[in-house]
């Protein structure tokens, strides 16, 4: 395919692109590239190692895929598991929401809150 069409996945948190950023922060088209974007609203609190996790689930979803063709319901299928994953690190307490953030809708659930015993 010469000229490929920019197929993508986008949830709430995750959005992967089969495309290439530029240097101008476009994005090419392209049969060979996945991009990832991780939670572009900034919803979350990240520390290095959860943001870690998160690349190395995808790096083993698209290996998992890989000899699949390139499809937006392939895409769709990894980004949703990316989804979950990210869940199951906020309910770990692994992230946290980000209470500045724009929209504080709690999408992955209610917040859980500690409860002091000694009362």
């Amino acid at each position: 395919m010469d000229n490929p069409t920019l197929l993508k996945s986008t949830t709430r948190h995750i959005r992967i692109f089969a495309a290439e950023i530029d240097r101008d922060g476009e994005l090419l088209p392209s049969n060979q590239v996945l991009t990832l974007d991780v939670d572009p609203d900034n919803e979350f609190n990240w520390n290095e190692d959860a943001l870690q996790k998160i690349y190395r689930k995808f790096d083993e979803l698209v290996e998992a895929s890989s000899g699949a063709d390139l499809t937006d319901y392939n895409l769709r299928r990894i980004g949703s598991d990316l989804e979950h994953y990210l869940r199951s690190l906020l309910q770990l307490g692994e992230v946290s929401y980000n209470l500045s953030a724009r929209v504080t809708n709690y999408s992955m659930g209610v917040p859980r809150v500690a409860v002091d015993d000694d009362q």
